[in-house]
């Protein structure tokens, strides 16, 4: 009696369809598109399987560049067994499992290459748990991330291994893939040149996702070829790489704080759009912005520190969208502004000096003298008030009577500092005179 599981023996089974990015899988390291700084042969990889000596590695990089199928393909390479794990899914009995399996291997005379995916979702004492094993020579660990693991690896890990660097795919990779998947279907895909482009730029760099994306635009029956209109139609665009607690945040804004300060406004718009397309937190943003004016802009333009909190006022008033573009403003001004950080160095400066100095007292004659014991000690004695000093300015030393007068704020000729180094020259020459 049959039951809900029976296969029905009398009828041939099918086989199950194969996706496109599974059948055009590189079978050797030289059919793998793109990666030529870590693959070629002066470089990384090329060097080691040219010596014969692969030593553990860590691939990082964004998806959809190779690392799964560069790490299998080593594996053949090298006589080794390959043997793939998640961090996501693997436990430590689960890893336990692994490494005996390994021992015997290698007692039998085979080595393990194990492929590690995610190995930044392991902990640190998870992570800690592979070094026996690799020190020993049971696994030649290949461990793959889309972080960066200087921060999510410990250096333990880091030091047995070498941190190889996985590009995104380069439009022109994409089109080498792209005949590649073609000769596979045995056809060209239904679009015009434009449209072909569109559909490189909507892989965003994921040799995996235009294979996907490929997959259906080739199923589609059409007369004539389709215009990128009639492709962005048919096909949702890909959401570009965003991970708002990720690498890709710290890079976007640090590439956004850069173009500010390298006086580029276009540069810091395009960045700024970019963080909001990905779903950055306009209030982030303009925390961001009001930070690039104190550090960067400072004293050179005193009002680029007002135009950011405006508009950032403007923007909780307004909300979104339209209380971005009072953000994406203040960009424009700060990054058209004069520059100085004379202010931010000379804050670090006095930061570091009041560590060094300790708990050195101010000198006894700016000190108050409240009571007759302090007057008896000196406090408050000699004691020059400025507004009767000669142009309201007396000169005294107002540091500890230890030390000897440091610099710390210089400010650069350049925007309003030029004004205030003019008085700061003014006062140093005044202090000079007074003090003989």
């Amino acid at each position: 009696m049959s039951d809900l599981f029976d296969t029905g023996a009398s009828e041939p089974a099918m086989a199950p369809h194969r996706p496109l990015a599974d059948r055009l899988r590189p079978q050797t390291l030289a059919e793998v598109i793109g990666q030529e700084q870590v693959l070629g042969p002066d470089a990384p990889l090329g060097v080691m399987l040219a010596s014969g000596s692969l030593s553990s590695l860590i691939f990082w990089g964004p998806p959809g560049v190779g690392k799964t199928t560069i790490a299998r393909l080593l594996a053949q390479e090298t006589d080794l067994k390959f043997v793939q794990i998640s961090a996501i899914f693997t436990g430590v009995p689960d890893l336990k499992k692994v490494f005996e399996a390994a021992k015997i291997r290698r007692q039998n005379g085979q080595g393990t290459l194990l492929f590690v995916d995610e190995i930044h979702r392991f902990n640190k004492a998870q992570q800690d748990g592979f070094l026996p094993h690799m020190e020993d020579g049971t696994i030649l660990l290949v461990g793959a991330t889309t972080e960066n693991p200087s921060f999510e690896l410990n250096a333990a890990v880091l030091s047995r291994s070498q941190v190889l660097v996985l590009e995104r795919l380069s439009l022109s990779d994409l089109e080498r893939l792209t005949q590649r998947a073609e000769k596979e279907i045995g056809r060209a895909l239904p679009l015009a040149p434009t449209a072909r482009d569109a559909l490189h730029e909507m892989a965003d760099g994921d040799g995996r996702a235009l294979l996907n994306l490929i997959e259906q635009v080739a199923a589609w029956k059409v007369d004539v070829p389709l215009d990128t209109d009639a492709l962005s139609t048919r096909l949702m665009r890909r959401a570009a790489k965003y991970d708002k607690s990720g690498d890709e945040h710290y890079n976007l804004i640090s590439a956004l704080h850069k173009s500010v300060r390298g006086s580029d406004p276009d540069a810091a718009l395009y960045w700024f759009a970019r963080m909001l397309t990905g779903g950055e937190d306009p209030r982030f943003l303009a925390r961001r912005i009001t930070r690039m004016a104190v550090e960067d802009i400072g004293l050179a333009d005193p009002q680029a520190q007002a135009i950011c909190l405006q508009s950032w006022e403007t923007y909780e008033r307004l909300g979104s969208p339209e209380g971005e573009l009072a953000l994406a403003q203040a960009l424009v001004y700060l990054a058209l502004a004069p520059k100085s950080n004379g202010a931010y160095v000379g804050y670090k400066a006095a930061m570091k000096l009041a560590k060094q100095s300790g708990s050195e007292p101010p000198p006894k004659h700016i000190l108050n003298a409240p009571t007759s014991l302090m007057k008896d000690q000196g406090y408050g004695s000699g004691y020059a008030y400025d507004h009767d000093a000669e142009d309201g300015f007396s000169g005294q030393n107002y540091f500890p009577e230890t030390m000897q007068r440091p610099v710390l704020y210089q400010p650069v000729e350049r925007g309003f500092e030029r004004e205030l180094k003019k008085r700061l020259d003014y006062f140093a020459k005044l202090r000079t005179q007074r003090n003989g």
